[in-house]
This record gives structure tokens, C-alpha cells and sequence, in this order.
């Protein structure tokens, strides 16, 4: 053992001092023009290493550099600088003077992914002869370095002026196999319009047909989304997915979707077909969508404002004011989307399924719609984008949904409930309450079913005010404190704000009515003119109790909509009335009395009347 152990110290010390020796006798200086020469025959670009490349051995021999920066042909700006840079060496090509570089690493670099570091046509290139096709465009640019490291760096990406985006604490690490087959973990934060992300992921890549194809799998994919316009807590989840790109089709596939993003859940497909104008094609499935928690939606709160406010999108001096949905008018695409449930300003919607086709700022909503409780609903129509301004055009459709959940969503006083349905079309050019309830346009037909208004009955009301008014009518006590109609009917118009209701009807076992009236969306106000016959509940002479049920009573209902104020005029509605049977009476004891005596003084009475 003893002998094993001598053995394997002098084994030990004459690596050492090979290893001493062989970086002694090599300056590593000696490989700055092969290495930069390299770079440059393998993608184009130009690398440039800064000061005196020098030896590190423990615990991997390595070549450690200066200040590097890699840059584009004719470009103005790095693709790549570093403070300092690892290569990490395999030793044994060293003895012949080689060298072979296993690793990369790079530790405090940025990366700058802007106009300025693309690649540049020289000024002074030479122009071929007119008719001459261009040649084929190649980015030379091929991945093979076995193995790369980049720790706490920064990565810069700007597509469009003031669209600048800045990755933080990138770190990425690319371990590469001889079949090219690569393993990939990444990790960064980004922090933009008070918004920050946190981002991490683990995944494979094929890069045996880089760069004419690539194939990859997101293994493990973790985020964290926080800033204002979201809950406290706010949006975090994982997810994965398979990737294909094809540089000869220019097309992008992903497959085996899944993703969550607090209790939502998304599975599905994408594709894209990249050129001047892309072409998206997305189908989404869903177990549960809660918007509320996506959208920072407080149900019953004034989320209107707050998502005013915050806009997630900085104002700048001189760019263009455009709407958020002129996204839209850059590409063509399909959305297919189904969800289980879906939670929306508090209301549970099952049986979700919307498809959209959008032509370049075209958007035809096909399909938008699901079950609310008993009832459901459906709203397709058509939005242009490519304007100024959006323009919403929808034919909602409701069929039996509950009108009391609806207020409560959007804040509104629960005053009139039962089961709503509408048919209609409605126009506008913001998809918010706050805009709906002040300028958007439209007609339809409205039926409430069921219909009841709380804090008012209107039977009561009227036959208290006729025993105030006569002593020879009672009414049946009631104390119920809310009015009910089987069935209300009316034909609505919504022009900015006022939402009029013209042939207003209903009916019940008590009270048939007809009327019209305005609401003040944006005030919260209300003033509806109503004509009721109270059709139950009187007691007292059948002939004055025929009457009453037989006259239209006029109620005026206005004011604020959480405290109604009414107006109901019965004093002289009921002396034209017992006029009207006094005269009634009076003829007709006339015509069947003609010789009596005192037929003139009644001729003389009806006169008057």
C-alpha cells in the first residue's frame, strides 16, 4: 500500500511539473491572431482582445483575457464586450501547440442586440452591374463552441426606437456535445415600464442543422411578473413546449403547450410563418382562465381607473399616440381558444370559445361567447384597427342571463334584477366600461324576465296614495318591499351615455304597465315614465274597484339609481275618474227615465259635468 501510494505522488508531481513546464515554455499570447483570425473566417465578425493574455491552472487550465468585444462587419456597436473572458483549454493539444478551446466563459458582458450592432454594408463596397441578382444573404454565423458560459451580464434588445429592452442578471450556460446536441439553462430579470420579470429555463437544443434548422424543447420554464395594474402578489406560473424553426421555410412551430399563470392554465399549439407579413396561427385550450388575477381586476372595485392610469406604456415627447391594438396591423393570423371556466370581474363563465381571424388590422371576431349561470351569451362582430382609433362593432346576444351578477360585476346598484336578454348592435372605439358607459352607439330589444325592482312597490305605493285620496277604497296589505313583473319588455337605443327605453312593457298577476324613459350611464341617473293599472287588491264598491282597476295610474320614477325618487299624482286622476262614472251613471239613469220629474235638473247636472 505504502509502495501504491509513493507510486501515485510521483505520478502526481511529474504532471505538476509537466504542466508547470508546458506553461512556462507556451505563451498564450501566441494564439491572439489564431484565435481572432477564426472568429473572423467562421461568422464574419471581428473579435479583438485588449491587454496580455495570461495562464490560469487551478482548478482547469485556462487562458484568461483583458477587455474582448466582438463586433458585427461594419458595424457601430459590439454584439458582444466583456470585462474579462475564460477559455478554459483541453491540455494535451498544447503539447503540439494547439489550441482547443472546451469552454468559454464570460462574466460581466454586454450584450447589445440593436440597429447599430447589425451588420453594415461598407460605404465603399462596389455596386454590381445593374440586372445582376443580389447574391444569397448568409449570416455565417455557426455555433460550436462546446461549452459557453455567460454570468451576470447584460443583454440589450431594441427593435424599434424607444423599444428598448434590458435583460439583467443574464446569466446562460450551453453545454454542446459532439453530435451537437446542446443543453441550455438561462436565467435574467427584466425591468421595464415599472414592470419587472423574472425569468428562468431549462431546455435542449438540435443544433446538428443550425442555422438552416433548429429543434428544441423547453424542459422547465419559470416566471414572475410584478408591477402596478396587477395583484400584490402578482402573476407568476411555469411551463413548457417543443420548438421547430426552419430558416428555408422561415416558418416557427410549437408544440405540447402548457403553461400556468397563478390558478390559470393554458395547453395548446402555435405557429408562425415569418416574413413581411407573418402569419400566426394559435389554438389554446384551458381547464380555468381567472382574468381578474391576470388583469389586476378587483371584482365590484373601480378597476376602470386604475387600468387608465396605467397604461404599461411610458408617455414619450415626439412618438406617435398609437392605440394599443394597432399591434394588430402588422400580421394575419387565427386565434382558436376554449376554456372550461373563465373568470371574469367576479363572473364565473363556463363553456368558453372565442375564434378570431385578423387581416392586417381587420379582426373579425367569429366566434366570442360561453354560459353565464342558466342563461348565455354571445358577442361576434368585427374591430378595425388600422384608423386613428379602434372600431368595435358587435351584435351581442343574451338569452336568459342573470341581470343582478352583471351589475355587481361593473360596480352597479343591484336595483333591478332578473333574467336578461337582448338582441342588438353596439359600436364604439374603446373595449372598457368606463368608455361603454359614456360614448359607444346602438339599438336592440330587450326582455327581462322575472323582472323585480327592490326598494320600491309600486302596487302599494299607488293604492295607499287612492285611500289617502278616498275613504270608500282599501287596499290589501302587502310588505313586500320590492315591485315584480312577470315579463318586461322594451326597445332600447344607447347613444353616449343614455341608454333610452322606448314601448316599455310589462305584466303580472298585480299590475300591467307601459311607459318610457331614459338612464344616464355615465351619471348613474334614471327618469322613467310609467302608466300602471294595478290590477289586484282592491276592496270596497265592486263598481269603484272596476274603475280603479280599469285606470292608468302615470308614475314618474327618477333620480339617483341607489335612491330612487318617485312622483304619483292620484287626487285629481281620481275626481276625473268618479267624474267620468258619475256622468256614466247619471245618462244612463237619464235614458231610462225620461218622464220624470227631475230629468231636466240631471240633464242640467251632466251639462256641467
Amino acid at each position: 500500500m505504502r509502495r501504491f501510494l509513493t507510486t501515485l505522488v510521483i505520478l502526481l508531481a511529474v504532471l505538476v511539473a509537466g504542466i508547470t513546464a508546458l506553461v512556462l515554455l507556451i505563451n498564450p499570447n501566441d494564439f491572439r491572431n489564431y484565435m481572432v483570425t477564426k472568429v473572423e473566417q467562421r461568422s464574419g465578425y471581428r473579435l479583438r482582445l485588449d491587454g496580455d493574455l495570461r495562464w490560469h491552472v487551478w482548478p482547469q487550465l485556462s487562458i484568461l483575457a483583458g477587455r474582448m468585444t466582438l463586433t458585427a462587419p461594419g458595424a457601430a456597436v459590439p454584439v458582444v464586450s466583456a470585462e474579462n473572458m475564460r477559455l478554459d483549454v483541453h491540455l494535451w493539444p498544447l503539447v503540439s501547440h494547439q489550441l482547443s478551446v472546451k469552454q468559454v466563459m464570460l462574466k460581466g458582458a454586454v450584450i447589445t442586440i440593436t440597429p447599430d450592432s447589425e451588420a453594415r454594408r461598407p460605404e465603399n463596397a462596389p455596386i454590381a452591374p445593374a440586372g445582376t441578382p443580389e447574391p444569397e444573404q448568409h449570416s455565417g454565423w455557426s455555433y460550436d463552441i462546446s461549452s459557453l458560459k455567460v454570468n451576470d451580464s447584460l443583454l440589450i434588445w431594441q427593435r424599434e426606437p424607444n423599444e428598448q429592452i434590458n435583460l439583467r442578471d443574464f446569466n446562460l450556460d450551453i453545454e454542446q456535445t459532439a453530435a451537437r446536441q446542446a443543453d441550455i439553462t438561462f436565467s435574467s430579470r427584466i425591468n421595464r415600464d415599472q414592470r419587472d420579470v423574472a425569468v428562468s429555463l431549462k431546455g435542449k437544443a438540435d443544433l446538428s442543422h443550425y442555422p438552416r434548422q433548429l429543434a428544441a424543447s423547453l424542459d422547465s420554464f419559470n416566471y414572475e411578473l410584478h408591477g402596478p395594474g396587477m395583484s400584490a402578489e402578482g402573476i407568476k406560473g411555469e411551463g413548457r413546449f417543443t420548438a421547430d424553426y426552419s430558416a428555408t421555410n422561415q416558418t416557427i412551430e410549437l408544440g405540447n403547450m402548457a403553461f400556468s399563470a397563478n390558478d390559470s392554465q393554458l395547453a395548446g399549439q402555435a405557429s408562425a410563418k415569418l416574413g413581411d407579413v407573418p402569419v400566426y396561427q394559435l389554438d389554446l385550450t384551458a381547464r380555468r382562465l381567472n382574468l381578474d388575477t391576470l388583469l389586476g381586476i378587483t371584482p365590484g372595485g373601480d378597476n376602470d381607473t386604475q387600468n387608465h392610469h396605467h397604461t404599461g406604456k411610458p408617455v414619450i415627447a415626439g412618438a406617435t399616440d398609437d392605440h394599443p391594438f394597432s399591434v394588430l396591423n402588422g400580421f394575419n393570423g387565427q386565434l382558436n381558444l376554449s376554456a372550461d371556466q373563465v373568470i371574469y370581474h367576479g363572473l364565473n363563465i363556463t363553456g368558453f370559445k372565442t375564434q378570431a381571424d385578423n387581416r392586417r388590422g381587420h379582426l373579425a371576431i367569429n366566434t366570442l361567447g360561453g354560459r353565464l349561470g342558466d342563461g348565455e351569451f354571445s358577442l361576434p362582430g368585427m374591430v378595425d384597427t388600422t384608423g386613428p382609433r379602434p372600431r368595435f362593432e358587435l351584435q351581442p346576444s343574451l338569452k336568459q342571463v342573470a341581470l343582478g351578477p352583471l351589475l355587481q360585476a361593473f360596480s352597479l346598484p343591484q336595483t333591478l334584477t332578473g333574467q336578461l336578454s337582448v338582441d342588438g348592435q353596439l359600436s364604439g372605439q374603446s373595449f372598457t366600461v368606463e368608455d361603454f358607459a359614456q360614448n359607444w352607439r346602438g339599438a336592440g330589444r330587450m326582455q327581462l324576465d322575472n323582472a323585480r325592482l327592490e326598494g320600491l312597490n309600486i302596487q302599494q305605493l299607488i293604492q295607499r296614495a287612492v285611500e289617502r285620496s278616498n275613504s270608500s277604497v282599501t287596499a290589501q296589505q302587502r310588505t313586500e318591499t320590492y315591485s315584480a313583473v312577470k315579463q318586461l319588455t322594451a326597445d332600447a337605443t344607447l347613444d353616449q351615455g343614455d341608454l333610452r327605453l322606448n314601448d316599455l312593457a310589462g305584466d303580472s298577476d298585480l299590475m300591467a304597465l307601459t311607459g318610457n324613459g331614459v338612464l344616464d350611464l355615465p351619471g348613474r341617473q334614471c327618469d322613467v315614465n310609467l302608466n300602471i293599472r294595478v290590477l289586484k287588491g282592491w276592496q270596497g264598491e265592486p263598481q269603484l274597484t272596476e274603475a280603479l282597476i280599469a285606470t292608468t295610474i302615470p308614475l314618474r320614477v327618477y333620480g339617483p339609481w341607489d335612491n330612487l325618487s318617485y312622483q304619483l299624482h292620484v287626487d285629481q286622476l281620481l275626481r276625473d275618474r268618479l267624474q267620468d262614472e258619475l256622468k256614466k251613471r247619471l245618462d244612463a239613469w237619464a235614458q231610462k227615465n225620461q218622464a220624470h220629474p227631475q230629468n231636466k235638473n240631471v240633464q242640467k247636472l251632466l251639462d256641467k259635468l
